[in-house]
């Protein structure tokens, strides 16, 4: 892949949960938070962008949403379950970003805030639409999906330096 061709970011953040007695980890996905997931997933797939490779936390609510996403879109993307995207910080989204091989042209992040709303808007650059701007950084509810395109390497990346491509949000406040 070219380092002129624009690469897609997707980051996604995991439906709406139910608070069960378990550990926070193996807290599953809400009656909402399947019907929300399910509308994020026909939601990109509308965009016709669709990722090469998807990065999804290890938690049971994050598995459960990207299953739901992933059935909406025409293609399955090859799937890995990272433990480290589970409470990852800022630094920790930008090193799994640096990470990634150079042929994926589109990465989904599948994660968990405040990581994902983070992410979001210390990659927004400078030069994206004011209206965008602020409804990125007015919070990244469950289900969240918001698309940033770049060009470069992926060990590149740099705060302000990525365009916002689409936002989606449920209905629904989180």
């Amino acid at each position: 892949m070219s380092v002129d061709t624009p690469r897609r970011i997707i980051v996604l953040r995991h439906a709406k949960a139910d608070w069960p007695a378990v550990p926070d980890h193996e807290r599953p996905l809400a009656d909402r938070g399947r019907r929300e997931a399910t509308a994020a997933g026909r939601w990109l797939a509308e965009t016709g962008i669709i990722p090469d490779l998807a990065l999804c936390s290890s938690s049971v609510r994050t598995r459960e949403t990207w299953k739901l996403v992933a059935h909406e879109l025409p293609t399955r993307p090859r799937t890995r379950y990272e433990d480290r995207l589970y409470e990852a910080s800022l630094a920790d989204l930008m090193a799994l970003l640096a990470d990634t091989p150079p042929e994926v042209g589109g990465l989904a992040l599948i994660g968990h805030n405040p990581g994902m709303h983070e992410l979001v808007t210390t990659l927004l650059s400078d030069e994206v639409d004011e209206e965008l701007r602020a409804h990125a950084r007015a919070g990244f509810p469950t289900s969240a999906v918001a698309i940033l395109a770049f060009t470069g390497e992926w060990a590149s990346l740099a705060p302000h330096s990525a365009t916002l491509v689409g936002l989606n949000a449920p209905a629904e406040p989180a």
